[in-house]
């Protein structure tokens, strides 16, 4: 079972090479060796640098405040700094869109005080840099506070009983060892960004994921689309192998505290940290979440029907579901053969399936569409078809979840329920399982909230007539009826927002005994 779940997890992957090179080396070549593509390059990799550098700007001063500091309502910060997850990029573009758009509502109030249009700065390169910014920054944050969490703070004291300042004893200290949770943080912020389809389609910045969508539904021959999709697959598992090669050279503290930190205290910097992290709150979430709800209760007053919205929603939620049972039913036999092997064939199958990590959306999307009008005609454009899509797409966040809990389960009771007569599929029932189920249900939960909110593979797979919550909103946000957008938008919000909370954010933020913030002494039995 686990050597059959890599080979579905690669088949598509690797027929979308030999699809883009059917025509031979030259071709290929020809295809992707062009002014255009060098152009995207230059494009996704602009946007995917300037989402780093923002992200960081973001996060770090962000984890340091909520962690280190005695910032009024920390606990109210941390959470709501984490709360981007749940808004996809399409739904946050759409809003900020309809807010600071050139025919906006900033736009109409600066008009009743006498001032000119604005600029249409919010479509493009910024406008793409601030949806996908506000968007991501939480993965570096959450790692940075979990980082400056289990950071001694003995090693901060030594360095300023010998005389070093706080800013000194920051920089040749602290940094040094969030150096990992800043390079995963990155790594996460920008695979985002390479993947990203309905943010960018939204406020009309070209990169390779509109590029290869544009190029399917437009072009008769779709070799261009898979060419690029090949580059798109290169660019991101050489960020992966990056960032793995500039991990292993970092050594962080083994040393765990015993104590929290003492609380630094912000004094005139106080308000000036409130006001920053109140505007990130703005625009991550205040604007995104009060336009959806004014659109959403405007389309009721007006009789916009929601039974479309409820079917889009029964579809969206059936299957993800049925993506996330497959995907747990897949996960279990790769990560107990990896696990309780000793050989090296299990580590590679267990790494062969983590193959959807890397790719985007549309690049498995594409390589479904492209091995089923060759091989498999009869599932094209089938449920079947969009439901092993998701499944390759998210298997590695169930493959964690349940690797995660059988870490946590010793050998020794298995084999203590062998020497007393039980056979292995006894002790599998009756010991292992009990123990993992936990995880396997938080596997399970995360890939249904994230196939809900999956947009790219879904428009090129799903069966005709077949709408889903995200292809709802994208197809409405991207005619500017927002109205019409906004109801499903809302029942998006509502199903991921307590699950991502709880499955997320919540261990994220307080997976510890230790409190976040820091507190006296006292208050820590």
């Amino acid at each position: 079972m686990a050597l059959a779940t890599a080979l579905v997890a690669n088949l598509p992957l690797v027929y979308l090479f030999v699809r883009a090179s059917s025509h031979g080396a030259s071709s290929y070549v020809a295809t992707i060796w062009t002014r255009q593509t060098l152009d995207l390059l230059l494009r996704t990799l602009s946007l995917t640098g300037g989402v780093i550098v923002a992200v960081l700007a973001i996060a770090l001063p962000m984890a340091w405040l909520v962690v280190r500091t005695d910032l009024p309502g920390r606990r109210i910060w941390a959470v709501l700094g984490a709360l981007p997850l749940v808004f996809p990029s399409y739904i946050a573009a759409f809003c900020l869109v309809a807010v600071l758009g050139p025919r906006g509502y900033l736009q109409g109030w600066l008009e009743t005080l006498g001032v000119g249009a604005l600029p249409p700065w919010i479509y493009g390169y910024s406008g793409a840099l601030l949806v996908l910014s506000l968007l991501t920054y939480p993965y570096p944050y959450l790692l940075l506070v979990a980082a400056l969490r289990e950071l001694n703070p003995a090693f901060e004291e030594g360095s300023r009983s010998l005389g070093a300042g706080r800013w000194s004893t920051f920089l040749r200290v602290i940094m040094p060892n969030l150096r990992s949770a800043i390079m995963g943080g990155a790594l996460l912020a920008a695979l985002y960004t390479l993947s990203d389809f309905g943010g960018v389609s939204i406020v009309r910045y070209n990169t390779f994921t509109l590029s290869i969508y544009n190029a399917y539904r437009a072009l008769f021959d779709r070799s261009v689309a898979a060419g690029l999709s090949t580059v798109l697959v290169i660019l991101t598992l050489g960020l992966v192998a990056l960032e793995a090669a500039l991990v292993r050279r970092v050594r962080p503290s083994r040393s765990r505290p015993a104590r929290p930190a003492d609380p630094v205290p912000l004094g005139r910097w106080k308000w000036p940290a409130l006001g920053a992290l109140s505007v990130v709150a703005l625009l991550s979430l205040a604007i995104p979440l009060g336009v959806t709800v004014y659109w959403g209760l405007r389309a009721i007053v007006v009789g916009n029907p929601l039974g479309e919205a409820w079917r889009a929603a029964l579809n969206s939620a059936g299957v993800s579901a049925g993506a996330a049972c497959v995907a747990v039913a897949l996960a279990l036999p790769v990560t107990y053969w990896a696990a309780r092997s000793s050989g090296r064939l299990s580590g590679v199958v267990e790494r062969l399936c983590h193959s959807g990590f890397a790719l985007p959306g549309i690049v498995i999307g594409l390589a479904f569409v492209f091995f089923s009008t060759r091989l498999l005609r009869p599932v094209y454009q089938s449920v079947t078809l969009l439901l092993v899509a998701y499944v390759v797409r998210f298997l590695p966040q169930a493959l964690a979840a349940a690797r995660a809990s059988l870490a946590a389960l010793a050998p020794v009771f298995e084999e203590a329920a062998r020497s007393l007569g039980r056979g292995p599929w006894s002790v599998f029932q009756s010991v292992v399982v009990p123990v993992i189920r936990p995880g396997l249900l938080a596997g399970g939960g995360l890939v249904f909230l994230t196939a809900m909110k999956e947009l790219p593979a879904t428009l090129l797979l799903r069966p005709t007539g077949f709408e889903t919550l995200a292809t709802r909103i994208w197809t409405s946000a991207a005619e500017g009826i927002y109205s019409q957008a906004a109801i499903p938008s809302l029942l998006l919000l509502a199903v991921s927002a307590l699950p991502l909370y709880w499955l997320v954010i919540r261990p994220a933020l307080y997976g510890s005994r230790r409190a976040l913030w820091a507190g006296a002494p006292r208050n820590w039995k």
